[in-house]
């Protein structure tokens, strides 16, 4: 299948991306703030549970893998991959390594992870993969961002996207401007509108075919810190000024991180979104915590838990496929 085939069902209508590519790191203060052992064994059963969870290929299109999970097998002996697979879900991998601090640029970040890139990504490719994603970090703060922190990930997003379509792999490019802070809507907005022209700069620079690729992008919000208040109209207003602005019509797809929404905040935004579609791309979900976070909240590592968590799983996508379609009607 073409990138660009394989990019369009990633966004296709009623169906969003589950994020299951946590760091043992960050999967580990999930399971500590809910007493769940912070083991292999617990990351593994956790995620057979949710792959598992009949009937998700009717809202879900592809799922993103950590290297540990896409070498995890389920209590039957088959790869956790191969069980998306098989109810014809998309399987994708985050290849980037993480952050590191930007040299001679106090409070800005770099990620790691191009060095043997193209190698591991021709063994995820034969372990099933048929997408990827690169996370870069974008902090607001006193005379924070700089374009050259910007620019800087800007290329290496841009590497790794080359690189990806070379090994016929669909990358997902992720330059999420965190919430932490007390900015406002209008500062994030403006910082947002500017990272992703930076970056869509740096990508028809060096040649990368916008229509083999996904755009994942936070919301236009205000810092958590902050007291501004503002509506889920505010936000879709604000968040889809910015994709006309910065976003080529190439690019097939939009889909959203819950970047430290609640689970009801995250859907209620993305309700409004898409409220005022139709767009020149397909709006959709990427999210992590806003889809796990109510079904850890149940399993807290107990499989007497598991079938009540999964029934959670599957109402939390359905609310959210709903919302993606501007059809969600809780509250």
């Amino acid at each position: 299948m073409s990138i660009q085939n394989i990019a369009r069902d990633l966004v296709a209508s009623g169906k969003g991306i589950l994020a299951a590519d946590e760091s043992n790191g960050t999967a580990n203060k999930r399971f500590e703030a809910l007493s769940i052992p912070q083991t292999f064994e617990m990351r593994r059963r956790w995620r057979e549970l949710l792959f598992t969870t009949l009937g998700i290929e009717t809202g879900i299109s592809g799922v993103i893998l950590y290297d540990e999970t896409i070498r995890q097998r389920s209590d039957d002996g088959i790869y956790l991959s191969k069980l998306l697979y098989d109810k014809g879900i998309l399987v994708g991998i985050k290849v980037d390594e993480g952050t590191d601090n930007l040299p001679n640029f106090p409070g800005e970040k770099i990620t790691k992870g191009l060095d043997n890139l193209e190698e591991r990504l021709y063994e995820y490719k034969e372990m099933g993969a048929s997408f990827t994603k690169w996370r870069a970090v974008i902090s607001i703060g006193e005379d924070l961002p700089t374009n050259e922190a910007i620019e800087a990930n800007a290329y290496l997003l841009s590497q790794y996207s080359a690189l990806s379509q070379k090994v016929g792999l669909v990358p997902i490019v992720e330059p999420e401007v965190l919430m932490e802070g007390s900015h406002s809507m209008a500062r994030c907005k403006e910082v947002t509108e500017n990272a992703h022209k930076i970056l869509f700069e740096y990508l028809k620079k060096y040649r990368v075919d916008l229509s083999g690729l996904i755009l994942k992008s936070n919301m236009v919000l205000p810092g958590k810190d902050s007291d501004e208040k503002v509506s889920p109209k505010d936000v879709a207003e604000a968040t889809l000024s910015v994709f006309k602005n910065a976003v080529p019509h190439d690019v097939p797809g939009i889909v959203f991180l819950s970047g430290g929404q609640s689970a009801i905040d995250a859907t209620l935004n993305l309700n409004e979104i898409a409220k005022m579609g139709p767009q020149p791309w397909e709006v959709t979900f990427s999210y992590s915590r806003a889809l796990q976070s109510p079904v850890m909240e149940v399993w807290r590592g107990n499989d007497v838990n598991a079938e009540r968590a999964q029934e959670v799983f599957k109402m939390r996508i359905k609310e959210t496929v709903a919302a993606s379609g501007g059809k969600y009607q809780g509250k």
